[in-house]
């Protein structure tokens, strides 16, 4: 009787690891509703998870749903092409086109998959050999630093690297958690009176024409550049196209709003439900983790230094904080930089400044990814 209890009652094979992925999922999912983190995304990662570590539930075994979305939408770089379709389609380069120093703080702000990359590899097969982490695999790692979730499948899963879906989760989780992540060292490296700094909102208006030769011009450079990332710049800048061409407002808006949505929506339950206890609560996976606030700090720092020394070069009219949207989380960084400048000088506005670094960062995350993807497979 006991025996065939436990193979249909779920609380009988619930343990530990189980509960405490419960207990993650259910953090999320309150994050995303009462303190509206991010809803869009921790709400079906959280509930992924949630769904995932049900005992006997069934859906990561082979066949079950996740297991499908997996091989569907991740290991075939599906989702994240289709994203950044719809993201593409919803970025307006304008700000970015009519200050175009801030492709600067966006180069700046890709520091963190770098100097990550060369931490992880450093302490893997690099030098001092205490993780399992290969070249492929410190690369995928470092890649969490491009603060963009597409990115971050698309390269792991090309490199092969076998924790791609911790980095997968992390990547995701911390471009979820930007608004917690970001205010605490956006404040620490700079000032009060730097954080107050005014700009004008008022920028040189870019012709219709300029927005609809840019993606087609940025789609011949990055990809004749750095062909492997192609595939990335490419879907961004089609959906970018079917926003300023001007013809194709049907297409346009079903970009941005149902295959927006409804890939969100997979890739979000999908991505939570790769978060499997008996997966992730082993040390490579905290590592991993651990990494990703390493990467996500030095963005930030990175981008806020590059920023105080505009800061300071233009003779204190560039506010720093804007250095700190250099990262490809896309528009929440933009939106965590207008926060903290409000919070220095209520009449303080630097949305605009800091959507031209954020989607800055956006086309300089692709070319990192497609970077990487170059040069890794040369050495190994």
């Amino acid at each position: 009787m006991d025996i065939a209890a436990g193979e249909f009652l779920g609380f009988l094979n619930l343990n530990w690891q189980l509960a405490t992925m419960l207990v993650v999922g259910g953090v999320l999912i309150y994050l995303g509703i009462a303190k509206d983190v991010e809803p869009v995304l921790l709400i079906p990662i959280g509930t992924g998870i949630l769904l995932a570590n049900i005992p006997l539930g069934g859906l990561v075994d082979e066949g079950g749903i996740f297991a499908i979305l997996r091989q569907a939408g991740i290991d075939t770089e599906l989702f994240p092409l289709l994203i950044f379709v719809g993201i593409g389609a919803m970025i307006d380069f304008g700000p970015f086109l009519e200050r175009p120093y801030t492709v600067l703080l966006g180069a700046a702000a890709q520091f963190g998959i770098f100097g990550t990359f060369f931490l992880v590899y450093l302490l893997g097969d690099g030098w001092l050999h205490i993780l399992d982490f290969s070249l492929r695999d410190a690369a995928s790692i470092g890649i969490i630093g491009s603060a963009d979730g597409p990115t971050s499948i698309y390269v792991s899963t090309v490199l092969g690297s076998k924790y791609a879906a911790a980095i997968v989760v992390a990547a995701y989780s911390y471009m979820a958690l930007v608004p917690i992540i970001q205010p605490p060292i956006m404040r620490l490296l700079t000032t009060k009176e730097e954080r107050s700094v005014r700009m004008p909102v008022k920028a040189t208006a870019v012709s219709q024409r300029t927005k609809i030769i840019f993606p087609i011009v940025t789609v011949l450079i990055v990809g004749l550049i750095a062909p492997k990332a192609t595939p990335l710049i490419g879907f961004l800048m089609f959906g970018n196209l079917l926003r300023e061409c001007g013809v194709v407002e049907r297409l346009s808006l079903a970009a941005q709003n149902e295959l927006a949505n409804i890939t969100t929506i997979l890739l979000g339950i999908t991505v939570g439900g790769m978060m499997i206890a008996s997966e992730f609560l082993k040390p490579e996976t905290i590592i991993i983790f651990v990494m990703g606030i390493v990467a996500f700090a030095l963005d930030t720092g990175a981008g806020v230094i590059l920023g105080k020394i505009m800061y300071l070069a233009s003779g204190r009219k560039i506010n720093p904080l804007i250095g700190a949207a250099g990262i490809s989380a896309f528009p929440m960084s933009a939106r965590v930089v207008q926060r903290e400048g409000l919070k220095a000088d209520p009449q303080n506005h630097l949305l605009m400044h800091a959507a031209g670094a954020n989607t800055a960062g956006q086309i300089a995350s692709v070319v990192a990814g497609g970077a990487m993807l170059m040069l890794i497979p040369l050495f190994g």
